[in-house]
């Protein structure tokens, strides 16, 4: 007894082991980070072309005043932004989650070190939100490259990016890792990212939806990374609004930090 409480003692805190999981993931995608380049990179900024500036110049031909007098590619470009984030968020905690249990056991490997599952969680959750980070900060970037960027209070869009991308992810893995079979995972996207991309003040103003509808659309996720992102460009920022939407995430990052550690604990406990 004596010597196993010696151990015990002897063990690094937790956020230490959080970061040696966290360096196990990066040692990784130093191996696979190329085939991530098209989805994480490319197919956003394609996006923004054609959505932009396709059908972007289809809707200034015909006044920009619902969008507050900029060009739709301004108004539609810190929306796309935040969709990446949560497409980010959600594909990097969903199926890399499944894979670490079921299909090349990472986490069950992890789990025969001194690594705990709140470590090997929060280990992952720092690796996503680095890939959230990267994948942001190029569309960021790409944004000011064009002129899409409004106001210096866009030196936050990254941060708010992130923010949103992790109020995803922290939830979504703390689910994926209790799942038996991978079909739930693909509902998710289908009947869950889709929608909101399509009706949470992305691609058009929310006054443009039914009545009945805009309070729910007001009460997504993915509303208020969006709202939060397109002030921050637009230079349209309030101290109120602001606090809403940060709260909002901060939230919902929280309440999944925290199934998180009871549901990797009771999949991974031994």
């Amino acid at each position: 007894m004596e010597i196993t409480t010696a151990r015990a003692a002897a063990l690094p805190g937790g956020w230490e082991l959080s970061v040696r999981a966290f360096r196990c993931w990066l040692v990784m995608y130093r191996r696979t980070w190329r085939s991530s380049i098209w989805s994480s990179v490319f197919g956003p900024l394609f996006y923004l072309g054609a959505m932009g500036y396709g059908l972007g110049s289809l809707v200034d031909a015909h006044g920009t005043a619902p969008l507050g007098g900029v060009p739709y590619v301004v108004f539609v470009a810190p929306a796309v932004l935040a969709v990446q984030a949560m497409n980010s968020g959600l594909s990097n905690a969903l199926f890399p989650v499944f894979s670490a249990i079921h299909w090349n056991k990472i986490y069950i490997a992890a789990r025969a070190t001194m690594l705990r599952p709140a470590d090997i969680y929060r280990g992952h959750l720092l690796f996503i939100t680095t890939r959230i980070a990267m994948n942001s900060a190029c569309f960021v970037v790409v944004m000011a490259a064009f002129g899409l960027i409004k106001s210096w209070w866009a030196v936050l869009l990254l941060p708010a990016a992130v923010l949103l991308g992790v109020a995803f992810a922290a939830p979504s893995a703390a689910w994926a890792v209790t799942l038996r079979a991978m079909t739930p995972m693909n509902y998710v996207f289908r009947f869950g990212s889709v929608p909101l991309m399509l009706f949470s003040g992305t691609f058009f103003p929310l006054s443009q939806l039914p009545g009945w509808l805009r309070p729910i659309a007001y009460a997504t996720p993915l509303y208020h990374g969006a709202a939060l992102c397109r002030s921050l460009s637009l230079g349209t920022v309030s101290a109120g609004s602001a606090a809403v939407h940060v709260g909002y995430l901060v939230a919902m990052a929280a309440v999944g930090l925290w199934w998180g550690s009871r549901t990797f604990h009771r999949r991974l406990y031994v």
